[in-house]
Formats: C-alpha cells, structure tokens, sequence
C-alpha cells in the first residue's frame, strides 16, 4: 500500500515543479502589449516598454517581446539580464520631443573639455544602458530614430546646447539611438535602424561586444565603439552619406584614456548613397550639403578622430566600400595605433584617399602627454576603382614622429581624372600639425599615386596604380622617409611628370619597379627619376 502513495507523491510533485518551472519560464517573457503598450505609432508606449523591462528584472532577467506595431517612445532604460527582441513588423520610433515630452536627462558626463556633447553623454538616448552586463538587442525589426537630433545643424526652435558642442536639439530632446557605457557581455544582431541621429549606435567603454547582421541607413555615425575591448562587428550593411559608417575611436569620455583593443570587422558593407535609399534599394546618389566638413558624402570605415587611448589588435576583412571615403587610420592625441590587419577590400567610387594615415599632433587632452604612434600596420589583397586622385594615398606622420613599419601588398588602384586647374595643385604641402585630421584639408597632392612624408620602414609589395583620364602629376612622392621597399610595383607615368620625387629619403630599394632599373638609393637630398 505505501508504494502507490508514494509514487502519486512523486508524481505530484513532478507536476508542481514543471508547472512552477513553466510559470517561470513564461514570467521571463514579457509582451509589451500585456503592460498596456498600443503599437499605433500616435500613442506613447513608453512606461509600458520600460515597465515590461522591470518585470522581467523581477523576474530575474528575461527577454521583453516587441511584437508587430508601431511603438513611439521616449527613453528605454537597459537592464542587466534583459534582451530586447523587436519582432517582425515592429518598429520602435523615437518621440519628438518638441511635441511637449522628454528623454532621459544628460548624464553628469565627464565632466572634461576634451569631449563634445555628444560624445559625453549617453541616458540622453532612445535606448541607452550604463554599468550592465548580459545585455541582447536582437530581432528582424526596426528602430526610427525618427524625433531624434542629428547636431550641427540648426532647426527653427531648437535650442544649442552643450560645451564646444554645436549640437541642436529641444530641450528635453535625444541625439543617440542606441547608447551603452561601461557594459559587458552584449550582442545586437539582426535588427535595422533607421536615422539614428548624432550616433546610431554609441558604445563607450564596453567590453565583449558583439554586432552582427545589422542595416543602417541614418543621418549622422553609423556604429561608434569608443574605448572597447574584445569587440566583433560582422555582416553589417551600413549606409552614413553625412558622416562615418563604422567608426572606431579611444577618446576622453571616460575621464581617462582607454584603448580601443582587440577588434574584429568582417564581412561588411559601406556606402554614402543619399539617406533613405539603401533602405529603399534606390541606391541614388545626388549632391548634398548635410555633411558637416562640406566635403562630400563620408560613409567609411575609420580610426579616429578621438584618440586618446589608441587602437591595438585589430583586422579588417572582406569589406566592401561604395560611394563613400577611403579607409582612414588616425592618431593625433597621443594614443598608440599598432598591430593592425587590413585585408580583402573593394572598394568604388571614393570620394578622397583611398587610404589614409596620419599621426598628428592635435592633443585633444590633458598637458603632458607625448604624440602617439602610428605602427606595425598590413594592408593587402585590395582593390580601388575610381578614388579621387586630389587626395592620392595619403600617408603623413609628422617631423620627429614617423609612421612606422607599414607594408601595402597586392593592390591596385585606378584613380579618376584630375578636374582641378593646374595652379591649384600644391607645391608645398603644409604640415596642418594640429588640424582635424582629414585628406582634403591638405588640398590638391602634388602626386597622384601615393603621397608619403614622414615614415620610417614602408614596404609596397605587388602595387599597381593608373589613372583613368588626364594627368600631369608624379606617381609617388616621398618626403622624409627612411626605409623603403619596393617590390613588383607598377604605376602609370603622366605625360612628362616623373614616376618619382623624392625629397630626404635613406635606404629606398627598388626591385622590379616597371620602368625603373633595379637600384638602391642609400641617401638623397631631392632627386625625381
């Protein structure tokens, strides 16, 4: 007798425990709609968004469910443990808050002069977390940054706020889409964003950050990962016509320097096609006057300009650039930029320097740090149509701070006729030592190929250059360079401009350079060949 009633015991308890383990798995979940969220893109469904989120807290962590609807929000406030998942048809769209409401107020923020506004606050944002860990935004869906300030530029009735800030937006208003600060284990993946404002994504002492399959076409910084570690960007289509695409940077946000380290962007895309059309597949490309440097339309993979901590440890592969800037490494406050593998590039179309290296001496930061170092860089296997030869390659430290140990191996690019006037060509190129750090600051190059002043061991391994029109420039200039190899390197020569000027260059081997006889140039004060 005391064997049955011991096994209907057992069996009951079974029953309770997968009844309570379901009840606690379905409190984990939390649909937006049981809070009072409505999903019409006309009524506020921010406390029931930001009410689900504290549920699930309860709860112990969980995943807040966004089905299909149109949810117009002020801020969402991330917690530890949660995963936002924005299903199929979901849209969140930022509020406008000159309507009467308002975002989360800035955060104290650093509290330095070496940041500008946007860069030093975060709750200011659609969606924004400080200090979490284990955070997801994950899901087929779509985040519109549709009332948020994209800054610089000025709207009747916006206010101007912040410190060397010339951001404009209401007050009580946002800037940013998504912001993270000092969080750890988080993974964004498969959503969209539309204009996401000063920044779609503003990650800034984050660490283990992954990013994966997201589409981008917004109005100002695609991704900003700022003083990361151990990050992966992967299979991303971002489309940034007025500002950079993928941007990484190592500033002064934090209070203190910290590097950017230990970086992988793999297998994305990026372009500057006018805004709205990569999302629409129109893919049109008219002229426009929304950038902030007026310098044509940005949209590129870049280091910099905030750099501070420095970059170490970080590859590029299979990427593909469209109708936007060339690659640019930069370093002008002092931080390290070391360790870098760039391969398997295209890129069409570019607007400015196919490659761009600068060490500078800007020094956004506090006194008494020393200039940086730009070194120990690889670049191969790319291909360039199209790149717009005011610029040339670009490759510039400064007198006393060489760029060191960079090679370029197998590449080849085909730069666009000059359309400028012979006299607008430069002579001598000005140094712009404290400068932003930008190719057309430097005006038209005297070379068309590669401009390189200022470097110390450069390899150019299997280079091809030509242009496709009109020239009258030399094919390379190097200026204060020591140490320079180059191996099976082809470049068209202009009518009678020389392949080569150089000016103070040690130690320049030629091997197998058409046109040239093997030689070495042990030391020369100015020669062209």
């Amino acid at each position: 007798m005391k064997k049955p009633f011991i096994q209907v015991v057992l069996l009951l308890l079974a029953v309770f425990s997968l009844s309570t383990l379901s009840a606690q798995q379905q409190s984990s979940f939390q649909n937006i709609r049981s809070y009072g969220a409505v999903g019409d893109g006309k009524t506020l469904d921010t406390k029931a968004i930001n009410d689900a989120i504290e549920a699930a807290v309860k709860a112990g962590g969980g995943t807040v469910f966004f089905p299909a609807g149109k949810y117009l929000s002020y801020s969402i406030r991330l917690k530890s443990n949660i995963s936002l998942y924005l299903d199929q048809g979901s849209t969140i769209i930022a509020a406008d808050s000159s309507d009467g409401g308002r975002y989360d107020a800035p955060d104290p923020g650093p509290g330095n002069k070496y940041q500008d506004y946007g860069h030093s606050h975060w709750h200011n944002s659609l969606i924004w977390g400080e200090n979490l860990e284990n955070v997801s935004i994950l899901g087929p869906g779509t985040i519109w940054g549709k009332g948020l300030s994209r800054g610089f530029y000025r709207n009747e009735g916006w206010e101007k706020i912040g410190v060397n800030a010339g951001v404009f937006m209401w007050e009580g208003g946002a800037n940013k889409a998504i912001a993270l600060k000092l969080c750890r284990n988080v993974i964004m993946k498969d959503f969209t964003i539309l204009n996401g404002g000063h920044f779609g994504i503003l990650a800034t002492g984050v660490d283990n950050l992954t990013i994966d399959n997201l589409k981008m076409d917004t109005n100002r910084d695609g991704i900003d990962i700022d003083c990361c570690q151990n990050v992966r960007v992967s299979n991303c289509t971002i489309n940034s016509p007025y500002d950079d695409a993928i941007c990484l940077k190592s500033s002064f946000a934090l209070g203190y320097a910290r590097p950017t380290q230990n970086v992988t962007i793999t297998n994305c895309q990026v372009s500057g096609y006018d805004l709205g059309t990569l999302h629409n597949g129109t893919y049109q490309r008219k002229q426009f006057n929304q950038v902030p440097d007026q310098e044509g339309p940005t949209g590129r993979i870049k280091f910099g300009t905030e750099s501070n901590g420095g970059f170490k440890n970080i590859t590029i592969s299979n990427c593909v650039f469209d109708y936007c800037r060339g690659l640019a490494l930069e370093t002008v406050d002092g931080g390290l930029l070391e360790d870098v593998t760039i391969t398997n590039i295209t890129m069409r179309d570019i607007v400015n320097s196919p490659f761009f290296l600068r060490l500078g001496g800007r020094m956004r930061g506090p006194k008494g740090v020393a200039i940086g170092k730009l070194r120990r860089v690889m670049i191969s296997n790319v291909v360039v149509h199209n790149a717009d030869s005011h610029f040339s390659t670009l490759i510039s430290g400064l007198p006393n701070n060489e760029i060191e140990d960079v090679k370029f191996n197998n590449i080849r690019i085909y730069y666009r006729p000059i359309d400028s006037p012979a006299h607008t060509i430069q002579t001598t190129v000005p140094e712009y030592e404290r400068s932003y750090p930008e190719p057309q600051k430097f005006g038209v190059l005297p070379a068309y190929g590669f401009f390189i002043r200022h470097v110390k061991n450069i390899e150019l391994n299997n280079v091809e250059i030509s242009f496709l029109g009109k020239e009258t420039r030399a094919a390379f200039i190097m200026d204060d360079v020591n140490g320079a190899s180059l191996f099976n390197v082809k470049a068209q020569k202009a009518g009678n401009a020389p392949l080569f000027n150089l000016k103070n260059v040690q130690q320049l081997q030629l091997d197998k350079v058409k046109g040239i006889p093997n030689r070495i140039i042990t030391k020369t004060d100015k020669l062209t060949f």
